[in-house]
């Protein structure tokens, strides 16, 4: 194998926009969905049915969909409809739909965050009780209870099971390029094999930087784990 055509200053440039709109996708989808994902939550262990339902429905269907499936279905559905694109000059909103990452981080947060749910969910309901006993003892609101003991604790305990679905959605950028004019690290060694029919350099490249990003990805959460599950791990006597 000869990594010389690799190394020439245009393709370097060209796996470096790749990774740079791979991380800002993968950055602003677990923004978004992280946000999103916090109040569903709440909602998704509630008692009430007519409240819970509706958010489990949502995670079902984002869970049990191919993501490619769902990118397809934003870009090519919902921005490819003559209603939208009519809109497109009138409304702030629809105008996005014409926008290719728009689309990709969309369908990226919408998936990232039906995952996060049921990991924070879960973790709400495993609190101890004695957590809870212990805030209702000391005054605190059913609202305060879920603000200061139960969400804090449950973002706590969900970090190593978070770390995987970060590392997940990282190689799942490498479905952004099936959106036209979206160049992702996949979509320049596509484009550097087509260009130079190198599919073994152009591919191994790209699967080098995902390990690289990985293994600093993995190095990230265990420091963060260290920080803020210390209490967690067993005593040294």
């Amino acid at each position: 194998m000869d990594f010389s055509t690799i190394l020439q200053p245009e393709n370097i440039q060209l796996y470096w926009d790749g990774l740079v709109n791979s991380l800002l996708l993968l950055a602003t989808s677990l923004l978004v969905g992280g946000l999103m994902a916090l109040p569903l939550a709440v909602a998704r262990v509630s008692e009430k049915r007519f409240i819970q339902g509706p958010v489990w429905l949502f995670t079902y269907v984002m869970r049990g969909t191919p993501l490619l499936i769902q990118v397809y279905l934003i870009y090519y559905g919902l921005g490819q409809m003559e209603y939208i694109q009519a809109r497109w000059d009138d409304s702030w909103f629809w105008k996005w739909f014409k926008e290719p990452m728009f689309c990709a981080i969309l369908a990226f947060a919408l998936n990232t965050c039906a995952y996060t749910v049921e990991l924070l969910a879960g973790a709400i309901r495993d609190t101890g009780h004695g957590e809870v006993e212990a805030a209702r003892a000391m005054g605190m609101s059913r609202w305060t209870t879920m603000r200061r003991i139960l969400l804090p604790s449950a973002m706590r305990r969900s970090l190593p099971g978070y770390s995987n679905e970060v590392i997940m959605m990282l190689h799942s950028t490498s479905l952004a390029s099936a959106v036209p004019a979206l160049l992702d690290i996949t979509g320049a060694a596509r484009q550097i094999y087509a260009d130079f029919y190198i599919p073994f350099e152009a591919f191994i490249t790209a699967g080098a930087i995902y390990a690289t990003l990985t293994l600093m990805l993995v190095g990230l959460f265990k420091l963060a784990e260290q920080r803020w599950l210390a209490h967690l791990a067993p005593r040294k006597h």
